[in-house]
């Protein structure tokens, strides 16, 4: 196994055998043990590098533990609860009795737990990493001081993660006024919800909310909820939150909240009100890099965010960043994919850069939303307003989709005459059909390309392959 001359190596016994003799010393050390770290270390321990993980509360960060993983348990359960409320249509006879959030919450944490402890093993297994419990702080370019122990490396990648952030005069107080993170450990459910941010963490908490039968009003500034998708699919999500019974104001800048006797009264521009038990407070995450070193050593910042180069380095020698910290687009498996792309320029396999824009998003509301690519706003701001073309296929034409009684569409944005430089779709479930729809992005695929690809029937998948088969001219199935 490599290792480079005057680093720290690890002395393994059998399974299960505690003989490790590592120095302070490593190839590699990552600060943070989130997505993008654990990745980073994973990926690096894989190809022979010594790699020191630091990290000051659980591995897995906030995806694992306050994110991705248990707020999408939280919205199956919500999910299962409109599955029993809904059964008649499908000629169930089923009714839904209530909510019991420990029985939620004990759902979810076992979800999170058995995660958690697969990733432990999995670290402890690979060779040549080592965890290290406690607070680090950049102290040099190749140093990180943990609670006073002094760990180096060759090289230092920062994945210190993210935060739930609030606005200028708004209190966060975890009872009345609360973040994600207090939602998700909610041991009861308020009767009326006030969200204030209608993007990913609004609304997937607003869909989860409603299906357990809260009174929910989304509360954003911007002229549409989701507004970083298409504007298309924005209006397909404020549609379907409508028929739901989710309220919603947009365009309205939050201007105050006071305690009431039993609540809180949001205020918005203009003087509107809004009479809740709870305001959740969902207007993004910030990236956790104060008081860590990083400007002490020259460390170029932007807002509290860490510019990087192509290749993921900053401008410190030796110093990589990946995951929340880097500006773009805060998601877990961008963080996994950077983690993995500096450990193999680490190693010297030269990996190809990470096309941002070939990255996939699916937001997990009902009905989802999932993309990749560019916008058509954004396409046609990048090839000209006459140098688009559009193709919008309604699901009302796929049979799987009207088995599951769900309604939406994909559409297709190409270079007129090129790729497809553009997927974005809406309807339940769309966000397992993202695994293609990245490939065609990602391998600049011409319709005519995807066209004569067989898709399985019935399945929503289909809705991809007729999609391209119209834009490339040859429509079979077509809904109106």
């Amino acid at each position: 196994m490599p290792r480079w001359p005057g680093h720290a190596t690890l002395r393994h016994g059998e399974a299960g055998d505690d003989v490790s003799e590592a120095t302070d010393s490593y190839d590699v050390v990552v600060l943070g043990g989130g997505s993008g770290g654990y990745a980073t270390a994973l990926r690096a321990g894989s190809l022979g590098l010594t790699v020191a993980v630091v990290e000051q509360d659980k591995v897995g960060g906030t995806c694992l533990h306050r994110g991705c993983i248990p707020t999408k348990a939280l919205l199956h359960a919500g999910e299962v609860a409109d599955a029993a409320r809904e059964a008649a249509q499908f000629g169930v006879r089923a009714s839904l009795d209530g909510i019991d959030m420990a029985g939620v919450n004990k759902y979810k944490d076992g979800v999170v737990t058995r995660l958690y402890k697969g990733l432990q093993s999995t670290l402890a297994a690979r060779g040549g990493i080592t965890t290290i419990e406690g607070t680090g702080r950049l102290v040099a370019p190749d140093t990180v001081d943990v609670d006073g122990r002094r760990v180096t490396g060759r090289h230092v990648v920062l994945a210190t993660g993210s935060y739930s952030k609030s606005l200028p005069g708004l209190a966060v107080d975890g009872d009345r006024v609360i973040t994600s993170e207090h939602a998700l450990s909610l041991d009861r459910l308020p009767e009326r919800a006030v969200i204030l941010g209608g993007g990913v963490i609004g609304v997937e908490f607003a869909s989860a909310w409603r299906s357990f039968g809260v009174d929910v009003t989304i509360v954003e500034a911007l002229p549409r909820l989701v507004a970083a998708e298409d504007e298309d699919v924005s209006k397909a999500v404020e549609r379907a939150f409508r028929r739901r019974g989710i309220g919603y104001v947009t365009g309205s800048p939050f201007t105050g909240v006071e305690k009431t006797t039993d609540g809180v009264r949001v205020s918005v521009e203009g003087g509107t009100t809004f009479d809740a038990d709870v305001l959740l407070v969902a207007v993004g995450r910030g990236p956790v890099t104060a008081d860590l070193g990083f400007e002490q050593l020259g460390l170029t910042m932007d807002r509290g965010y860490v510019p990087t180069d192509e290749r993921l380095r900053t401008n410190l020698p030796g110093v990589y960043a990946v995951g929340d910290i880097v500006p773009g687009l805060q998601l877990a498996h961008r963080g996994f994919q950077q983690g993995v792309f500096v450990a193999e320029d680490i190693a010297g396999l030269d990996p190809r850069p990470i096309d941002e824009t070939g990255i996939p998003r699916v937001t997990y509301c009902e009905p989802e939303v999932a993309s990749v690519g560019l916008t058509e706003t954004a396409a046609r701001e990048r090839y000209g307003a006459d140098g688009v073309e559009t193709l919008t296929y309604n699901l009302g034409a796929n049979g799987k989709s009207q088995i599951l009684k769900t309604q939406g569409f994909v559409k297709l944005v190409r270079a007129s005459d090129g790729p497809v430089v553009g997927i974005h779709m809406v309807g339940s479930r769309v966000g397992e059909l993202i695994g293609e729809a990245q490939l065609i992005y990602n391998w600049e695929a011409f319709p005519s390309d995807v066209a004569p690809f067989v898709h399985m029937h019935p399945t929503q998948n289909e809705a991809l392959g007729e999609a391209h088969m119209a834009l490339a001219g040859k429509p079979l199935h077509v809904h109106s």
